[in-house]
């Protein structure tokens, strides 16, 4: 039986480590789907996510701001999301279909008024310098599974998570898993998206 996972990038894009992980990405013919924050494109950026379209990535939202949208009004959500999503328009001419809530952070008022899916994924506490790129790649191979959205951080700097990316790749293969964006792990788990959950495994409703 095929085994299907995403790999997924927070935090980007930018000209420094987003092309890196694109290096690492088109290295081994591999896709992976970036979460974008919108205040983080501008000229130079929207060329890397450019880059990244063509590749065959996919492009997704993760705020303007990377604020925790709790402590937001209905109205201040819609502004962050539509912020983020024109540009990801301008740039790749399609709309995003999922969004990464910053920090994971929920609350009911998001799922009434953001019209996305939402998606969390597993982790690897890879936004924090102290966790070596062996640690990374450990903690990533211990817990994937057949429909798993993997998080990771394209974040300026991260370096880490680019090392252990360039493992990551080959071994998932290795274990019998084809690499596939989000909307991908969705259409080939036989699974349909659904509103009011956030989705660590396509295969399952809720985190």
């Amino acid at each position: 039986m095929a085994k299907y996972i995403a790999l997924t990038f927070d935090d980007g894009p930018n000209t420094g480590t987003t092309p890196m992980v694109l290096d690492v990405l088109e290295k081994h013919s591999a896709v992976g789907t970036f979460f974008l924050e919108g205040n983080n494109i501008n000229e130079e950026s929207a060329k890397v996510v450019k880059r990244a379209v063509e590749m065959g990535c996919e492009i997704e939202n993760h705020s303007r701001t990377h604020t925790a949208f709790p402590q937001l009004t209905a109205e201040e959500m819609t502004a962050e999301i539509d912020f983020t999503t024109e540009k990801i328009i301008d740039i790749t001419g399609r709309a995003p279909k999922f969004f990464r809530p910053p920090y994971i952070a929920l609350n009911d008022l998001m799922y009434s008024t953001i019209p996305l899916t939402f998606i969390c994924g597993k982790g690897c506490t890879d936004w924090e310098d102290s966790v070596s790129a062996e640690q990374r790649f450990d903690t990533t191979m211990a817990q994937a599974q057949h429909g798993d959205v993997i998080l990771l951080h394209d974040m300026e700097g991260n370096i880490n998570t680019v090392k252990a990316l360039d493992r990551l790749i080959p071994a998932l293969r290795e274990e019998g898993y084809e690499l596939v964006t989000v909307e991908e792990l969705f259409e080939k788990c036989g699974a349909v998206p659904k509103s009011g959950v956030i989705y660590t495994n396509v295969l399952s409703d809720g985190k």
